[in-house]
């Protein structure tokens, strides 16, 4: 069995609510490979998951900086910048999610994740401007192509007016 076998079997069994089994069975793993950035990103989110933001924080970042790629990359882009935000890292949050969506500008989950961080931020005009593009951008219905110029045009509106406070 592979180690991301072993990883995909871990996560199989956890429990939300109960996340302790978890990083006590992900542990070994990180002792054995110190450097795995699928390691370092899976740990990171099982204490996210168990609320110890700031141990989650230091994982994340060690993963990044281990180069994680592809899918776990985004979706470490999607949990790290959220966790900046539950610890009242606004600013730094908008940075990661900055970057993560010039990397994968088509997911709708990031720019999700974003719109919640303006919101937190105390900016719920670009938040609801970020919600309009992705909403006009990622939903396929006969409704919204017919409206999305209007959709658009008025997040364009409500974005200029995020300046004005």
């Amino acid at each position: 069995m592979t180690l991301n076998d072993e990883l995909d079997n871990i996560f199989q069994r956890r429990d939300r609510d109960n996340m302790q089994p978890t990083i006590d069975a992900l542990l070994p793993y990180y002792a054995a490979h110190p450097e795995n950035a699928r390691v370092l990103y899976e740990i990171g989110g099982a204490y996210d998951t168990a609320g110890q933001e700031d141990i989650a924080l230091g994982f994340y970042e060690k993963a990044l900086a281990a180069g994680l790629e592809g899918d776990l990359l985004r979706r470490c882009y999607v949990q790290y910048g959220s966790t900046l935000r539950n610890v009242g890292a606004y600013e730094r949050s908008l940075e990661v999610f900055k970057a993560a969506r010039a990397s994968f500008p088509d997911s709708p989950a990031l720019g999700a994740f974003e719109a919640i961080t303006l919101h937190a931020a105390g900016r719920p005009n670009g938040s609801i401007a970020l919600l309009l593009e992705l909403l006009a951008k990622f939903v396929c219905s006969s409704d919204i192509e017919r409206y999305k110029p209007a959709i658009n045009g008025n997040a364009a509106y409500i974005r200029a007016l995020e300046g004005e406070h």
